[in-house]
């Protein structure tokens, strides 16, 4: 069992995601945007972060991401970065063209299926903190 923090404005995407980590025995905190998932991490203590890029701005989810990895208690959790930032700009974002300016563990385009959630929640879950990608 893992404290996981949501972040995203879409609350369909939040209760899918609570519904579907919490099945797994997981305990779940959301929230609504990156300044409040921020928050909330902070105090929650969470074993892994799932943050949209998409929110408050287009960019929201990577500067979250950024403070993230500079507040000491949070820098090495890992980050799945679930968006549709690609589909809606073509921008071409992926953890491997980018790690070091998108310091994410994984980052998938939505829609995600329950179980590809799953799977990447146990394999974030088993990373050693010295395989977190904490950017350059």
């Amino acid at each position: 069992m893992a404290k996981i923090i949501c972040i995203d404005d879409d609350r369909d995407i939040l209760e899918t995601c609570k519904v579907t980590l919490e099945a797994e025995g997981h305990i779940v905190e959301i929230a609504t945007g990156g300044q409040d998932g921020y928050l909330k991490a902070k105090d929650f203590g969470p074993d892994m972060i799932l943050i949209d890029v998409m929110m408050d701005d287009t960019t929201d989810g990577f500067h979250t991401t950024y403070k993230f990895r500079k507040n000491q208690a949070l820098k090495y959790k890992p980050i799945l970065m679930l968006t549709s930032i690609n589909q809606v700009t073509g921008l071409g974002f992926s953890k491997d063209k980018g790690g070091e300016y998108l310091p994410v563990d994984e980052f998938i385009e939505k829609p995600i299926t329950p179980d590809k959630l799953i799977e990447l929640t146990n394999k974030l879950l088993a990373l050693p903190s010295e395989k977190i990608n904490v950017g350059g």
